[in-house]
């Protein structure tokens, strides 16, 4: 990595007082779990005891450690200045004169053109929320539940009235998936505990999932999109190998514990049928037992009380369970296909330590504008930019796109645009691509 020299600290204070001088040689030694510094800004910082009282959880800090995490703190905190009551304790040092402020082979040249454009786009006000915005999304996905509800109590239960319901349960379960998002990202409200009340009232009563396990995952996501070991959403637990490079090295390590070379088949088995009615519910209802998130349970229990209490009557318990799995299974397909179009068939590969522009692109790509593309990703089809800017709401992402682009074609870093057809079959192209590569590194070498 670059930046490497002497340590040249004039002391080495466990925490606080900010009297040490160092290079980035010296930083990088600490990067293991139980030794962890990282960089903001050219101030050095010991987070090894605050990593496990992080917000947002300690495996994301812990990706930095050793590491210039300034991009990264500005992206997910928007209010810098709130932070820096938590930041000075931890404060060791700083980089010594001589070192340059970015490690590795960062651009910073890129680094300072985002943070500029971040800047401008700040004063023009793109990273405020519309309330009103929200609440009319929230009003449209409660509609569905109604609708949903009155259907069968009204006209019946037949085939035909039981799908139609199931569809409507399925597509407020996937618009309020995409509005908690929003509430996980943003600060809607000004005041944060409405905000957070927000998102426990979408995820947990609407969703029937747990914010503290969302949280967690997600934020692991954009701090390292597609970096193998660092990324949870290409974690396949050795069902699936992804990209170019896992496919290699499980090939001529000879493990075989799928016929990758058939996962562009059996994905359409395990992937979008499974995800959210198995996984997704193991889950949240492990993370928040082992955790003993009893906030989080009380408002996921509320769901199915509320559920149960409009549907048993209607279905019986044993419909009304069957009913809930069949509205999993559609969402289910919804979630993967509008979460993994973006990602899985773009590089996947081990930590390169690149600027956040160069990481984030390569990772992500965006799927054509529409009323309808808009509405159905929840405007997650403009993947680019809400994995440059995180903290921006989504009614934005149109008004920057065309900056952003400009921003990539500057520097030659590429910047893709897909139909939504096109996005969703790249998926199944990839994971066969990527199996062929196993089956050739699996045979020959």
């Amino acid at each position: 990595m670059g930046g490497g020299g002497r340590h040249t600290e004039a002391a080495e204070p466990d925490s606080g007082g900010g009297a040490g001088v160092y290079t980035w040689e010296e930083v990088q030694k600490h990067r293991s779990r139980n030794d962890r510094w990282l960089v903001i800004n050219r101030k050095v910082y010991n987070i090894t005891q605050w990593s496990k009282r992080h917000p947002g959880g300690s495996h994301v800090i812990g990706h930095y450690a050793g590491e210039d995490a300034t991009e990264a703190f500005t992206a997910f905190h928007p209010d810098q200045k709130s932070v820096q009551k938590f930041l000075k304790p931890l404060l060791i040092g700083e980089l010594a004169a001589t070192e340059p402020s970015q490690d590795g082979n960062k651009n910073a040249a890129i680094i300072q053109d985002l943070e500029t454009f971040r800047t401008q786009v700040e004063k023009e006000g793109l990273f405020r929320a519309k309330p009103l915005f929200f609440c009319l999304h929230l009003g449209h996905i409660l509609l569905l539940e109604a609708l949903a509800w009155l259907t069968v109590w009204y006209w019946g239960t037949s085939w035909t009235l039981t799908l139609l319901c199931a569809v409507m349960l399925a597509t407020s379960q996937a618009q309020a998936g995409w509005l908690q998002h929003d509430f996980g990202h943003l600060s809607v409200f000004k005041k944060s505990k409405w905000n957070h009340l927000a998102h426990k009232f979408v995820i947990g009563h609407l969703k029937g999932a747990a914010a503290s396990w969302w949280n967690h995952l997600h934020y692991n996501h954009h701090a390292k999109p597609n970096v193998l070991s660092k990324d949870p959403d290409v974690n396949m637990s050795g069902i699936f190998v992804l990209g170019s490079v896992q496919p290699v090295e499980y090939g001529i390590k000879k493990i075989k514990h799928m016929p990758y070379n058939r996962q562009h088949q059996y994905f359409f088995l395990l992937g979008p049928p499974l995800l959210v009615p198995v996984v997704f519910n193991l889950q949240v209802l492990h993370v928040m037992i082992s955790r003993r998130n009893w906030v989080d349970l009380a408002w996921y229990l509320s769901f199915y009380a509320r559920y149960f209490f409009c549907y048993v009557p209607l279905y019986g318990f044993f419909g009304s369970v069957a009913l809930n799995i069949f509205v999993r299974f559609l969402e289910s397909h919804w979630f993967v296909w509008v979460t993994q179009m973006n990602h899985l068939p773009m590089n996947i590969d081990h930590e390169k330590h690149r600027d956040w522009l160069t990481m984030q692109l390569q990772a992500t790509c965006n799927i054509e504008p529409s009323f309808f593309n808009d509405w159905f990703s929840g405007h997650l089809n403009f993947q680019i930019e809400h994995h440059l800017f995180p903290t921006m709401p989504r009614h934005n992402y149109h008004l920057v796109a065309p900056r952003v682009r400009a921003l990539c074609d500057k520097y030659g870093v590429p910047y893709q645009m897909k139909s939504l057809w096109r996005g969703m079959t790249d998926v199944v192209s990839s994971l066969k691509t990527s199996g062929d590569l196993w089956l050739d590194a699996y045979l020959h070498k």
